[in-house]
């Protein structure tokens, strides 16, 4: 019996615009997968990042033939974009921006076009990074555009992930917390490692393992750096059970509270300090000397890690 061979995914004209970090990376990772993409960029810094990159330049005739714009701007920059480019493209153009908090509400309200946002959770630091194994948040009401957005998070191997528009800011606080909030705690890190005399790089090389084992533990899988996902007893390597976040809905059992004051006729009894006699003077004057008794040293003498735009 012969097989039907199935249907090509559509690919239809894209337009990105914006030349940055982000517009670099999906203009390249289209391209190759066969997506005809073009780049518009305003600026003469811009045209030579896509010259360099070899991406190729939209004209005036690419603009109005596009059927979907990827907004690859700064979040402030998308209204007026969008309405810049409602004028500019061809009719029933799908309009799309790529910003992690905002709404569809930031396009405005554009006649006759499908509206959309596609949104990698991924902290691009340069154009030829890869996006494959990273997800993307998608928004739209319209079937025909979620159908080539999903076609564009297949061919670039990127998980799907479907955002109510209601909860965005909710989305938009988690996405940064694991992203950025993990890189502040790993900078204070390196400042804290720094304070020993454990110069910068050498504090990442120990700390970068041990927070991708952290994560791992708590349910992690490759995002976190564990390709066969978190620790099970039985495996190598493992020792006593895994560390287990609470179920969703039920807390903790909270310890016995001590007594708020000692019963009557009894004197409270003061918490002995490690150090003996003395120790919380002592005790202080060691903490002081561990950290901050050199004066003449600064806290770190490296920059802190630079935290990505989500």
């Amino acid at each position: 019996m012969k097989k039907h061979a199935s249907p090509a995914r559509p690919r239809p004209p894209l337009l990105i615009v914006g030349a940055g970090r982000l517009g670099g990376a999906l203009a390249l990772s289209l391209s190759a997968r066969r997506w005809p993409v073009r780049v518009l960029s305003r600026t003469e810094a811009g045209r030579g990042r896509l010259k360099a990159l070899g991406l190729k330049p939209a004209t005036d005739k690419d603009v109005h033939q596009a059927r979907v714009c990827l907004l690859c701007v700064p979040d402030s920059a998308v209204p007026e974009v969008a309405q810049e480019m409602d004028r500019q493209l061809g009719r029933g153009a799908a309009l799309v921006h790529c910003a992690g908090a905002l709404s569809l509400d930031a396009l405005g309200t554009p006649k006759g076009r499908p509206l959309g946002s596609f949104h990698p959770l991924c902290a691009v630091s340069d154009p030829r990074d890869t996006l494959a194994g990273h997800t993307v948040a998608l928004s739209t009401r319209s079937r025909t555009l979620k159908t080539v957005l999903r076609g564009m998070a297949d061919d670039l191997d990127l998980h799907v992930l479907e955002v109510p528009e209601s909860q965005r800011a909710a989305y938009h606080a988690g996405a940064v917390l694991s992203a950025g909030g993990v890189v502040a705690l790993l900078s204070a890190a390196v400042e804290a490692l720094g304070c020993a005399g454990i110069p910068a790089d050498e504090a990442l090389t120990a700390l970068l393992p041990l927070t991708r084992s952290g994560g791992s533990g708590h349910g992690g899988s490759r995002a976190c750096g564990g390709p066969h996902g978190p620790h099970r007893p039985g495996r190598r390597g493992h020792r006593g059970p895994s560390p287990r976040l609470p179920a969703p809905g039920r807390r903790r059992a909270l310890p016995p509270a001590l007594p708020a004051r000692a019963p009557a006729g009894r004197a409270s009894p003061r918490p002995r300090s490690p150090h003996g006699p003395g120790g919380a003077a002592r005790g202080a004057k060691l903490r002081q000397k561990a950290c901050l008794s050199t004066a003449e040293k600064p806290l770190s003498t490296s920059p802190p890690l630079a935290s990505p735009t989500l």
